[in-house]
């Protein structure tokens, strides 16, 4: 299975990020973002972490991010400055660490940036949905209607699945 998620922000505490999820503290927003994941995702799957996986405590943001099932593709977000990016890097589920990527599953062509960003070329034999984070908003699409949001707050605090993803695309362009 292939997955999407973004900003976990581990470590941030900051009850504007944590409360709107419906925590009362950080400390409870790591442990369930975490055990939502593990219940999700296996160590076989595909995740694709689009940016902003940890504030402040790098050391333990690095051991909340180890406990992470998957093989963990990570695009980077704002807050992912170069030493966390070397961190990142040592993980050993960790594939890689970019800054964008392109990916095509299907018929369906996904550009996956930590941004929502303009991609669509109206070709409907090739049309570019982007994948993103950032937001933290809870709709799933945006103003563009190209750009997917794959924030944990959009989904529950869960990771979402590729084929929910063209669902609500399907759904979309009706």
């Amino acid at each position: 299975m292939i997955y999407f998620s973004s900003d976990l922000h581990f470590c941030h505490d900051r009850d504007f990020l944590y409360k709107p999820r419906g925590f009362n503290s950080i400390k409870e927003h790591d442990e369930q973002i975490i055990k939502n994941w593990n219940e999700i995702v296996t160590d076989e799957d595909e995740v694709y972490i689009l940016g902003d996986l940890m504030l402040n405590d790098n050391e333990d943001g690095i051991r909340k991010l180890q406990q992470l099932k998957g093989k963990i593709h990570i695009i980077c977000g704002n807050h992912d400055e170069n030493t966390r990016i070397e961190l990142y890097k040592i993980l050993p589920n960790v594939v890689e660490v970019v800054y964008a990527l392109q990916l095509k599953i299907g018929k369906y062509y996904f550009f996956l940036c930590h941004y929502p960003v303009l991609v669509h070329n109206y070709d409907d034999n090739k049309k570019i949905w982007n994948i993103h984070g950032h937001t933290h908003s809870k709709n799933i699409f945006s103003e563009n209607k190209h750009c997917y949001n794959v924030c944990l707050d959009a989904h529950n605090n869960k990771p979402i699945e590729i084929n929910e993803i063209i669902t609500d695309i399907q759904k979309q362009n009706k």
